[in-house]
C-alpha cells in the first residue's frame, strides 16, 4: 500500500491542476431571412393563389385547392412575425425560416402542375 501512495497523491494532484476546458461559444444568431428571399416566396404564392383561384371560377375541382390555397400567403406572414420576436428561441428561428422556404417550395411546385389541370 505504501508504494500507491505516492501515485495516488500525483494523480489527484494531476487531476486537480488539470485546466478547465472554456466552455463552448454560443451559436451564431440565425442571420434574418433576405427581403430578396422573403419577397420571392410571398410573389411565388400570391401568384400561385391567384392563378388556382382564377381557374376555380370555371373548373369546379380547383374549388378546393383554392381555399387551400388562401392560407399560404398568411402562413409566411405569420412565421416571419413569430421569427422577428424577441421572445423566440434562435432554434425556433431557423425552424420558422425553414418553413417560410417550404411553404414557397410548395406555392411553386403547385403552379408549376396547373397546366396539367387544364389550368392555364
Amino acid at each position: 500500500m505504501t508504494r500507491r501512495a505516492p501515485w495516488l497523491a500525483a494523480l489527484a494532484l494531476c487531476a486537480a491542476c488539470k485546466q478547465q476546458a472554456d466552455p463552448p461559444p454560443p451559436p451564431a444568431p440565425a442571420p434574418a431571412l433576405p427581403a430578396t428571399e422573403v419577397k420571392r416566396a410571398q410573389d411565388a404564392c400570391k401568384a400561385y393563389v391567384d392563378k388556382v383561384c382564377g381557374c376555380a371560377g370555371t373548373m369546379p375541382a380547383l374549388e378546393q385547392p383554392c381555399r387551400l390555397a388562401r392560407a399560404l400567403p398568411d402562413a409566411i406572414q405569420v412565421s416571419l412575425e413569430v421569427g422577428a420576436s424577441a421572445e423566440t428561441a434562435e432554434r425556433d428561428v431557423r425552424q420558422v425560416q425553414a418553413g417560410v422556404r417550404k411553404i414557397a417550395k410548395q406555392c411553386i411546385e403547385e403552379l408549376a402542375r396547373l397546366p396539367a389541370t387544364g389550368c392555364t
